[in-house]
């Protein structure tokens, strides 16, 4: 299990994520080069509050798409925000969550819905 936020790069250089067998981009193949984006920091360019989330995931949950910019390429991530304070413009970074939904209160099976992620924190304004 990888607690890093790994995204990969196509032979042409685009960042991807999730990974696909081609580049989102640009349709060419993706190499096996990554960007670790652990340490760095995201722009949450929107947000929305989901106010009736499936069975086993908080509420309300609010959910942003995060920018990234890694060396003249930029790549979009959707994910959980650890604070309901969230504006567009705010600085993120990501923080592993080993269990993303509540397994007890899910429909299927415990075992699959047994799901670990990263969220999103907000850094403070001085950072």
């Amino acid at each position: 299990m990888n607690l890093d936020l790994i995204v990969k790069k196509c032979i042409k250089g685009h960042l991807c994520y999730p990974t696909h067998a081609l580049c989102p981009n640009c349709r060419s193949i993706m190499s096996e080069e990554t960007v670790n984006l652990s340490q760095l920091e995201g722009t949450v360019i929107t947000w929305t509050t989901s106010t009736v989330p499936p069975p086993g995931v908080r509420s309300p949950n609010i959910l942003a798409i995060v920018e990234y910019e890694v060396g003249g390429e930029s790549v979009k991530l959707i994910g959980g925000i650890e604070n309901e304070s969230v504006k567009i413009g705010d600085k993120v970074r990501p923080v592993y969550s080993s269990q993303l939904r509540d397994p007890d209160h899910c429909q299927r099976v415990m075992e699959c819905q047994k799901w670990s992620g990263h969220r999103f924190e907000i850094l403070d304004k001085d950072n």
